[in-house]
């Protein structure tokens, strides 16, 4: 098959094509390709089955998809190591299907956002493997971070860099005649060498790189460690163990230096040259608030994730803070806030909240009544716990092999690592694979995710699954909730949360979206009122958050009166 395909396809379906700066306040859902479903009966995922469950996502209501990687690689760190950017692994499908996807998804009203991963390649990588075969001196060996070792002999790291993944972010080679060699960077594991971004064949190909997709009709990237392609000048030691524990706090020679915001500009221009706003996300692991919105400047990124709420608390104070903190942060570069608390690399929000169902949908429910764009890991909306007793034996995170093999540094192998987050999703309630495909999965599923299915959810106004799809109705038509940079915040008691959010262009009318019965339609409203109770005990709610207006939504049971029920959060139009 050609890398090029005839009849590029653009967004065409409801609300693709006349909703200007759509990602500001976009509803994204992340797909995880070999854990979503399985359209060929292998027991992994792929495109095939992505595809068929499309309607799925569009009746859910969220906006645009994003696709973690499914490009051809060896799967050693489950396609983030990539061996040929312009084509599709075959455990996935092939460019064909991929075309498919993205037109179905479009005729849907369906965005696609494909990942990128610009920080590392495969080992496979043509590009690596001619650097191995050329030799030290080779110019190509310039599109890596090739080093000599230190010590008499060369036979210690270039410096003390840690991997992301445990132990030595270096490893070393062996020269074509078989003697010992340099040594290459590897942030992660070693099958995934650091590209060298101070070359210029590593900026031309991503250039290129970008177009194909874009010529393929994809409508945007999330880009995977956008915060690393640059390293400090000299790959300086750090003078220090524990490196890992330092993420997202300190500053760091390979994190987040300055030098990576001229690689996203040049970025904007080519998206900016496509038309119905093609965009770019960053996964961008920085110390502050302020530096993440260094990459959404008015010519960078248009989004970066805020994995400063994601880690925060289950508590009044500290949500108000990081929202607070968030919103600021972003204000100044006139970028929308986004807001996450579960995907592909973090144990999932229900089980990280403490396990109780309860809390993690009050937490969904106070996410999506904030102004900006919202980010949904897949099963989240059916209340998926982590699942943490996966035996050693079907474990494939390389994270586990690499520094929990002995349960050491770990609770039981599961603290920090991946596994249990990316086990294949239910979607009936029964079957050997709950539905995922007619070839089992390739983690196993627990025996109880039959209840969670979608299945066994749909059409229960109790379920979690109704509660996401009545909250994402009444977001996408409601005015007062998604845009904006800000919230009003409310008078409450202790370890109550409340805020009003206000529209800018005055009420609409709702009718009942899914899961909500015809008598609690919005009406009207021209602000929406979010109260979240964080404690373990019910709440009286003080005169001045007396609901009044319309209820729109709980996260569970409340009352008719002035009582907040414990973990839940209300919505009400004023």
């Amino acid at each position: 098959m050609t890398q090029h395909l005839a009849d590029r396809t653009e967004p065409n379906g409801p609300g693709t094509e006349s909703r200007p700066d759509w990602w500001r306040d976009a509803v994204i859902y992340q797909v995880y390709p070999r854990s979503f479903a399985d359209g060929d009966g292998d027991g992994m995922g792929d495109l095939s089955g992505i595809r068929s469950r499309l309607p799925y996502l569009a009746e859910l209501g969220v906006d645009a998809v994003w696709l973690s990687p499914f490009y051809a690689s060896p799967q050693a760190d489950a396609g983030y190591d990539v061996a040929d950017y312009r084509a599709i692994d075959p455990m996935f499908g092939d460019l064909h299907d991929a075309d498919a996807l993205i037109r179905d998804a479009h005729d849907l009203g369906l965005r696609i956002i494909v990942d990128l991963v610009p920080n590392h390649s495969s080992d496979r990588h043509e590009w690596f493997q001619r650097a191995l075969r050329q030799g030290p001196g080779s110019p190509l060996r310039d599109r890596y971070h090739f080093r000599p070792g230190k010590g008499t002999d060369g036979e210690l790291p270039p410096n003390d860099w840690e991997s992301i993944f445990g132990g030595p972010a270096w490893t070393r080679t062996t020269n074509p005649d078989g003697t010992p060699g340099e040594w290459y960077l590897h942030l992660f594991a070693p099958e995934q060498p650091d590209l060298n971004w101070d070359n210029q064949a590593v900026h031309d190909e991503f250039r290129s790189v970008l177009r194909f997709w874009l010529d393929m009709g994809v409508d945007g990237f999330r880009i995977d460690v956008a915060h690393g392609l640059i390293k400090e000048a000299g790959l300086p030691d750090m003078g220090q163990s524990g490196q890992l524990r330092m993420l997202g706090t300190d500053v760091l020679p390979f994190f987040d230096q300055d030098g990576v915001h001229e690689i996203y500009r040049s970025w904007r221009k080519i998206l900016d040259e496509y038309p119905q706003q093609r965009i770019a996300v960053a996964e961008a692991w920085t110390p502050t608030a302020e530096r993440t919105a260094l990459y959404v400047r008015p010519d960078e990124l248009h989004q970066a994730f805020n994995f400063h709420y994601l880690n925060t608390p289950w508590g009044a104070d500290e949500l108000r803070q990081v929202i607070d903190s968030s919103l600021d942060s972003m204000r100044p570069v006139g970028a929308p806030t986004t807001w996450v608390l579960s995907n592909h690399d973090v144990v999932r929000h229900r089980t990280r909240l403490g396990g109780s169902l309860a809390r993690a949908r009050a937490a969904t429910l106070l996410m999506l009544a904030l102004p900006g764009s919202a980010y949904l890991y897949q099963g989240e909306e059916l209340g998926l716990p982590e699942v943490v007793d996966l035996p050693d034996e079907v474990r494939q995170d390389p994270a586990f092999f690499r520094r929990a093999g002995h349960h050491d540094d770990a609770d039981d192998g599961q603290d920090g690592l991946r596994d249990g987050c990316r086990v294949p999703i239910p979607w009936t309630a029964q079957g050997s694979s709950f539905g995922f495909g007619d070839g089992g999965s390739w983690l196993p599923q627990p025996p109880a995710w039959g209840k969670l299915s979608v299945a066994a959810q749909a059409g229960d106004p109790a379920a979690t699954l109704e509660l996401y799809r009545a909250a994402l109705a009444i977001r996408r038509t409601q005015p007062a909730l998604g845009a904006g940079d800000g919230v009003e915040w409310l008078a409450t008691p202790p370890g109550v949360l409340a805020f009003r959010r206000r529209s800018a262009c005055g009420g609409t009318s709702l009718g009942a979206p899914p899961g909500r019965s015809p008598g609690e339609e919005s009406g009207g409203n021209t602000a929406v009122v979010c109260a979240v109770n964080t404690t373990d005990k019910p709440v009286e709610l003080p005169d001045v958050l007396t609901p009044g207006g319309s209820r729109l939504l709980a996260s569970g049971p409340w009352p008719a009166g002035t009582v907040l029920p414990a973990d839940t959060t209300v919505w009400w139009g004023e």
